[in-house]
């Protein structure tokens, strides 16, 4: 089941259950559409993946499974993954 996260990783932007510009990896690191763009280059800066769209849960689904309310916010700011 998906966290979905109410947040932007990088510019803390809300990001709500229904949000179209969330973005996700495949470790659920969410970003704003914007800041995938702009500021990530398309590459997770926490594990070096790609992004998609986060799926929207249906209004009904949310009651039974709601969304997260822990936010999460990159404390030494946010910018592309550096090598290893």
């Amino acid at each position: 089941m998906l966290e979905l996260r109410p947040n932007c990783e990088c510019c803390d932007k809300d990001l709500p259950p229904e949000a179209t510009d969330a973005r996700i990896c495949t470790f659920e690191c969410t970003f704003c559409a914007g800041c995938v763009e702009s500021v990530l280059g398309g590459v997770c800066p926490n594990c070096g993946g790609n992004f998609t769209a986060r799926p929207i849960r249906p209004a009904a689904m949310q009651k039974k499974y709601p969304a997260s309310t822990k936010r999460v916010l990159k404390a030494e700011g946010c910018g592309p993954r550096k090598a290893a």
